[in-house]
């Protein structure tokens, strides 16, 4: 966790997705070696969601 005494929560910055795939505040980080789906990418939500691809739900 990131705790507030070294400045957490914090805001992570995706720019070439244009914050769609930015979460609003981070508590924590793993490092992982490939991709895992999230909350949303779990509920239906593209893995990646280029905006120019219109890539929204999974399957687009």
């Amino acid at each position: 966790d990131i705790e507030p005494i070294h400045g957490g929560p914090v805001r992570l910055l995706v720019p070439h997705l244009y914050f769609w795939k930015s979460p609003k505040w981070l508590r924590g980080l793993e490092l992982r070696a490939t991709d895992a789906p999230g909350f949303w990418e779990q509920n239906g939500y593209h893995m990646y969601g280029d905006p120019f691809l219109e890539q929204r739900f999974w399957g687009d």
